[in-house]
């Protein structure tokens, strides 16, 4: 909900702008309110569909005002008379304090009957109490209680209803860099994405969204599981083709416009590590496990049993030529981690022993190949001398400990070589550096950066943590939203948004640093001086 007042020479006006929960369709609902004096109000509505390409045929239809086009259909309902010329409907009104005037706008498709009208008051009550009850559930008692319960919101809201999906953003194609090509389409559910927030929520008390995310995840990899994508559409799509708009400039002249993401058909072996991880996370919190379930596990674990050696493209979707990233091998040794722990605590049939001895395997390919001994530092990729923000998450999930040397060298040298103006890329994309495949640059990751927190904090440096985490706090805007990057030379936030993955990793990095309890007791990663168990090997 948002609640916007102005203030005018004849008086004060609040506007209160909401999503209702939804019901037999999507709706959009506006309240404007007098607060004092009688203020002067108008209103234009202009619809377009398919992207900007499509006016709509406008028409009364009793006391709505009806908008068709192919297999859309939007409806308004308002008190007020609605006026139409260029296209566009206009409305001219006054306020008065304590009148209340509503515009309630809802689609559906072109071919199904007309939705029931909602009552546009009522709906804002409706709102406002579905909130209130979702976040009374949240057991967060850490610091910076503002910062992380308007990032849980954000979170669910990023939650499709209907079918449990949660995409990795709202918007599409808005630029990384202004006036450069890396513009891409996140209104699509990621695995990783997915998996992580379902982390974020589970750490602060969510469990049912647990269970909507797992019946979802199962339905969405139904079939052969060596048919794994990295993400999905929100109903479980599978063909996400890319293409992209013509006829739209772009954000700031920032072209393409992309719709779909070939992402889809890259290969990503850590998504299989996270997917498991998050299955192994809801079975920590008190959900119970499932044969459907267990089943799809063994099979996920059969195809990376036999594929884990493979280059692939990488947690950040490299456009380049594949690689043996560390990131996606350490993840596949996660993935051989939590289905070990998974058997022998809730006697899960399985070949733990083979299990065992892969995830040896994996453990001494990324200690051998992945780590430049000379500079103390994991890297990006085998045979590479480049690093990656995401080395950081390597103690997060209990690959190595954190007072291990190799891990506060990482740690060091990643904040060395990839920070710029106190915060962090995610890679130096460019000639010389990460091969993306694309060209130009972006801005400083905001997951990366709250990974840095987490991780100074994990190797003990806390007030230097604590320093950079409300720093990024501090980049929010006025309504507490993170988008994907930040340029720290114009201040200003860039890429989709709100973005997931900034969201979620603010409320992890808040739990940790804040220390704050826990609903699932294994969230977080094991103290200085324990040793995970392929290192005792």
């Amino acid at each position: 909900m948002l609640e916007t007042e102005w203030d005018t020479p004849e008086g004060t006006v609040r506007v209160v702008d909401c999503m209702p929960p939804r019901g037999e369709a999507p709706d959009v609902v506006r309240v404007v309110e007098g607060l004092s004096g009688r203020v002067p109000m108008r209103s234009e509505l202009r619809l377009r569909f398919d992207y900007g390409h499509v006016v709509p045929w406008v028409h009364r239809r009793g006391d709505q005002l009806a908008a068709v086009a192919g297999p859309d259909s939007v409806y308004l309902r308002c008190p007020v008379r609605l006026v139409g010329r260029d296209f566009t409907s206009y409305a001219e009104f006054a306020v008065g304090a304590g009148e209340r005037v509503p515009f309630v706008l809802t689609w559906a498709p072109s071919y199904a009957a007309r939705p029931r009208p909602v009552d546009g008051l009522a709906a804002v009550d409706d709102t406002e109490e579905f909130w209130a009850e979702w976040m009374a559930q949240c057991d967060y008692d850490g610091r910076w209680q503002g910062a992380v319960r308007r990032s849980l919101v954000t979170l669910k809201a990023l939650t499709y209803a209907p079918t449990g999906g949660i995409v990795a953003a709202a918007t599409t194609s808005l630029p990384e860099q202004p006036g450069g090509p890396r513009n891409w389409d996140y209104r699509y559910c990621w695995l990783r994405d997915a998996t992580l927030t379902l982390q974020a929520l589970l750490g602060a008390g969510f469990v049912a969204e647990a269970g909507r995310w797992r019946a979802w995840l199962l339905r969405a990899v139904a079939g052969n599981p060596n048919d794994l994508q990295i993400m999905y559409g929100l109903d479980g799509a599978r063909r996400l083709p890319e293409y992209t708009l013509g006829w739209l400039p772009g954000y700031q002249r920032s072209t393409p416009v992309r719709i779909g993401n070939a992402a889809v058909d890259q290969l990503q072996l850590d998504v299989w590590g996270e997917v498991l991880d998050g299955l192994h996370l809801a079975r920590e919190a008190g959900m119970r496990s499932t044969e459907d379930a267990w089943t799809l596990q063994r099979a996920l674990l059969d195809y990376l049993e036999g594929n884990w050696r493979q280059p692939d493209n990488g947690l950040w979707e490299m456009r380049g030529p594949r690689q043996d990233f560390v990131h996606s091998k350490v993840m596949a040794w996660v993935a051989f981690d939590r289905m070990i722990s998974t058997a022998e605590r809730s006697r899960r049939e399985g070949p733990v022993q083979r299990w065992r001895a892969t995830r040896q395997e994996i453990f001494d390919d990324v200690c051998s190949k992945g780590y430049d001994a000379d500079r103390n530092t994991f890297v990006q990729a085998y045979g590479s001398r480049k690093l990656d923000a995401a080395l950081l998450l390597l103690p997060q999930v209990r690959f190595l400990p954190w007072d291990d040397p190799r891990i506060t060298g990482t740690v060091d040298a990643v904040q060395r070589e990839l920070s710029e103006e106190g915060f962090l890329l995610r890679y130096r994309p460019g000639a010389g550096s990460s091969d993306d495949g694309l060209p130009g640059g972006e801005g400083a990751f905001l997951a990366c950066t709250f990974w840095l927190a987490d991780a100074l904090h994990g190797i003990g440096r806390r007030r230097e943590a604590v320093e950079m985490f409300e720093r990024l706090l501090g980049l929010a805007n006025d309504v507490g939203l993170l988008s994907e990057e930040y340029d720290p030379v114009t201040r200003r936030q860039l890429g989709n948004t709100p973005q997931a993955f900034s969201h979620l990793a603010l409320v992890n990095a808040a739990r940790h640093l804040s220390g704050a309890r826990s609903a699932t007791p294994h969230l977080r990663t094991r103290r200085v001086g324990e040793h995970p168990p392929a290192a005792a090997g």
